[in-house]
């Protein structure tokens, strides 16, 4: 009996390995090659996304665009008027005043944390170990009846009221297809404070060798309601206007 025991304890051993003896390098490895390689993500200049986002039943168009020069635009239109969101021109971050509707800078503060996040187009797995970042293996948790890697993801860290904190992310990636389906972030300042925004990816396409997920349901953790983002076209490595980007100048 002794030793059907032992033979039973090793071999449930071999079957739990291939999860347990992952590590957080090698998982990121298997999902980039998964989404198409780094080669190809390498190789994107610049992406513009368009689609729409659900504001509590309200439709609105949206259209985000990146480059690797580091331009970023993210805009919607909302009644009539373009509502402008982290506008960055390659020196000034900007957006529309929610009050106003006027195109209003940003801090010096919420600028330079920004411009940290530049490094991370097209992916933030990308070289991730020679931009100074750390991944971390914490376990496997089920998210919604899927078996999960969490991966938690150190950046540069960040300025907040002056004080320098870590920037810290946490990565859910299927375990079956090695893709990110959950990615969760405390909030560090405004009132949201000290909650955790939580950003659920789901249907994953193929676009130029590269899988995107095409929808997106950003949220507070464990609170109803949220915005779903849901994409329809994905263009890369077209002509971007760099005019696009610029700051309004009031007359």
């Amino acid at each position: 009996m002794k030793t059907l025991q032992i033979v039973f304890i090793a071999l449930l051993l071999i079957a739990i390995t291939p999860v347990s003896a992952q590590t957080a390098d090698e998982i990121v490895v298997n999902y980039l090659e998964n989404i198409g390689g780094e080669d190809n993500l390498r190789n994107i200049t610049s992406a513009k996304f368009t689609g729409k986002v659900d504001f509590g039943g309200m439709i609105l168009p949206i259209e985000m665009v990146q480059t690797t020069s580091g331009l970023r635009l993210t805009k919607a239109d909302v009644q009539g008027q373009t509502f402008y969101q982290e506008v960055y021109d390659g020196e000034t971050l900007w957006g529309t005043n929610q009050m106003t509707m006027a195109a209003e800078k940003s801090d010096a503060e919420a600028t330079a944390n920004f411009k940290n996040d530049i490094n991370d187009f097209p992916d933030p797995f990308i070289d991730y170990k020679k931009k100074g970042y750390k991944v971390e293996l914490i376990g496997n948790e089920t998210v919604e009846g899927t078996n999960t890697f969490k991966i938690k993801l150190v950046k540069e860290p960040i300025m907040i009221d002056g004080q320098q904190i870590d920037d810290v992310s946490y990565y859910y990636f299927d375990a079956d297809n090695y893709v990110p389906i959950v990615m969760e972030q405390e909030l560090t300042s405004g009132q949201g404070k000290g909650m955790t925004i939580q950003i659920k990816f789901s249907d994953y396409q193929e676009v130029g060798g590269l899988y995107f997920p095409f929808s997106m349901n950003q949220g507070i953790k464990d609170q109803p309601g949220g915005q779903l983002i849901t994409i329809t076209d994905i263009k890369l490595n077209e002509e971007v206007d760099k005019s696009m980007f610029a700051y309004p100048e009031k007359n």
